[in-house]
């Protein structure tokens, strides 16, 4: 894919977007050198710093990786892709603790406090999830089945609970990825039983639903 000049605004957000589409496309394979700074500043149209903070950027993702003295180069083409990298075993699990945790409360505070607006919203998400997860869309499925459970804790309209997770989502996102391939995961996580318990405002049966399927998880984690 050819890269093309950017506009002035928003400079190194549209470079990391090209990098990013670049590597996705497979412009750049998996473990090859991505152009040196000076060419990459002739094709941009921009100036070094910018591409030196939109390589940085990348590489704090996980999707590219600086080798001082030798280039950078291409670690991941995307950003779960990336972030799983850095995940697995204790990590992963630590995690997934973190998760249980905040989740919990959050399903808990949801039923008590949702709107018949936030389940519209919920249940959305969890058909546009369902739906990745049927086509195998890994990336697409970890991204969404995150921003339900981010839905959910919203639903509990306590800000600083929210904040607190929507601040983990890179590890939340990745760590779900991670859990996707195992054999039963399809048949024990649908969430169907946590978003009708936030229906039915039985915030005990919901925090049950939402501890429940992390439980599955941790055991196999």
């Amino acid at each position: 894919m050819p890269l093309a000049t950017t506009r002035r605004a928003g400079l190194v957000d549209q470079v990391i977007d090209q990098l990013r589409d670049a590597i996705a496309q497979g412009e750049w394979p998996i473990g090859q050198r991505i152009p040196t700074e000076p060419e990459l500043v002739a094709q941009l149209g921009v100036g070094r710093n910018t591409v030196r903070e939109a390589v940085r950027a990348l590489a704090h993702t996980g999707i590219l990786e600086v080798r001082q003295g030798d280039g950078t180069y291409v670690r991941a083409t995307s950003e779960v892709s990336g972030a799983l990298r850095r995940l697995c075993g204790t990590e992963l699990r630590e995690v997934l603790l973190v998760r249980r945790t905040l989740e919990v409360e959050g399903a808990r505070l949801a039923a008590a406090a949702r709107t018949d607006a936030d389940l519209a919203v919920l249940r959305a998400l969890l058909d546009r999830r369902d739906t990745d997860q049927r086509d195998g869309r890994v990336d697409d499925f970890a991204r969404t089945d995150a921003e339900f459970h981010l839905e959910i804790v919203r639903c509990g309209h306590n800000s600083l609970l929210f904040e607190l997770y929507r601040g983990l989502m890179e590890a939340i996102t990745a760590s779900v990825a991670s859990t996707y391939d195992a054999p039963e995961h399809a048949e024990v996580i649908k969430h169907r039983g946590l978003v009708d318990a936030i229906e039915a405002r039985d915030a005990t049966r919901a925090a049950t639903e939402a501890g429940g399927f992390l439980d599955e998880l941790l055991a196999r984690a």
